[in-house]
C-alpha cells in the first residue's frame, strides 16, 4: 500500500520541482537525456520510472542530496545518499580537514556552517564578530545569521546594515526559491524584521558590498569581503549541506587591525 501511495505522489512532486526551477518539460528532458514524451508520461503517471531515471532527473534539476533522497522516497525507493551524524567517528577526517582550513585562514575569521547558519566549527578570529553580543545569541549551537543581523548581536556595529543585510536576505531568498522550505521561509521572515529597508543613493553599486563593521577594540572600521565554499562533490547529505564562510580584508587598515587582534590573543 505504501509503495502505491508513494508512486502516486511522485508525478506531482516531480512537476512541482520542475516548475519551481522554471524549466519546461523539453528543457528537463534534454538535460536528463530522455524525450519530452517520456517525461510527459512520467508527470502524468502513465509511466513509472526506475531508480536510475529518477536520479538522473533529480541531478538535472540540481536538487540537493537531501531533496534527491526525498524524491526517491515519493517514488517508493530507498534513499541512496547516506546522512551521517556530524559527531560520528566517520566524520572525523572531514572535521579535521575543515579545522585545518579555518585555522589556516587566521588572522581572519572563518567558520563552517550547517543549514540556517548553525556554526559547527570556527577559528578564534570570529571574536571580532561576537564582540558585545547578548549571551543568548552566543549559546550552542550558535547561529551566525541571527548573530549578524540581530539588534543585540553584531547589527549595532554594522555601518551598512541596510544594504549588507539586504544582500544576506537576498541570498537566502534565492535558496528558498530553488529549494522551497517552510522553515527557511519562517527564518527569513524573522531576520527580515531586524534589517532596515535600504535606500539606494546615486552612488549605489548594488547590494553585494563589503561588510563595514566597527571594531570597538581598535576603533577602526573594518571592511570585510565574504566568500562561501560548498562541497559539490560530496555524497553524504551532512557534508553536502556544509558551507565554509571566510572573511577577507578589503583594505590594509582592516588587515592590520585583524593581525593586531591576533597578536593580542596570542
Amino acid at each position: 500500500m505504501s509503495t502505491i501511495t508513494h508512486g502516486l505522489e511522485f508525478p506531482a512532486e516531480l512537476r512541482r520541482r520542475r516548475l519551481a526551477r522554471r524549466l519546461s518539460q523539453l528543457e528537463l528532458a534534454a538535460r536528463a537525456g530522455t524525450s519530452q514524451r517520456h517525461l510527459s508520461f512520467i508527470e502524468s503517471g502513465r509511466s513509472r520510472p526506475g531508480r536510475t531515471m529518477i536520479i538522473r532527473l533529480a541531478e538535472s534539476l540540481e536538487l540537493s542530496l537531501r531533496e534527491r533522497n526525498a524524491l526517491l522516497h515519493t517514488a517508493g525507493f530507498a534513499p541512496v545518499f547516506p546522512e551521517s551524524d556530524w559527531d560520528a567517528p566517520m566524520m572525523r577526517p572531514v572535521q579535521e580537514a575543515l579545522g585545518a582550513v579555518i585555522e589556516g585562514h587566521l588572522p581572519y575569521p572563518a567558520m563552517v556552517l550547517r543549514p540556517y547558519g548553525q556554526i559547527v566549527a570556527a577559528n578564534a578570529a570570529i571574536d571580532v564578530l561576537t564582540d558585545g553580543a547578548a549571551p543568548e545569541l552566543l549559546g550552542q549551537p550558535m547561529n551566525m545569521l541571527r548573530l549578524m543581523l540581530h539588534p543585540q548581536g553584531m547589527a549595532p556595529r554594522v555601518e551598512n546594515l541596510a544594504t549588507w543585510g539586504h544582500h544576506v536576505l537576498e541570498n537566502m531568498r534565492a535558496r528558498a526559491l530553488r529549494s522551497p522550505d517552510p522553515l527557511l521561509d519562517t527564518f527569513i521572515e524573522e531576520l527580515r524584521g531586524y534589517v532596515p529597508s535600504p535606500e539606494p543613493g546615486p552612488d549605489h553599486l548594488g547590494f553585494a558590498v563589503p561588510l563595514r563593521l566597527w571594531d570597538t577594540a581598535s576603533g577602526v572600521e573594518l571592511r570585510l569581503l565574504t566568500t562561501l565554499t560548498s562541497f559539490a562533490t560530496a555524497t553524504d547529505v551532512t557534508v553536502s549541506e556544509l558551507h565554509l564562510e571566510a572573511f577577507l580584508p578589503a583594505d590594509e587598515a582592516t588587515a592590520t587591525a585583524l593581525r593586531r587582534r591576533a597578536a593580542e590573543r596570542a
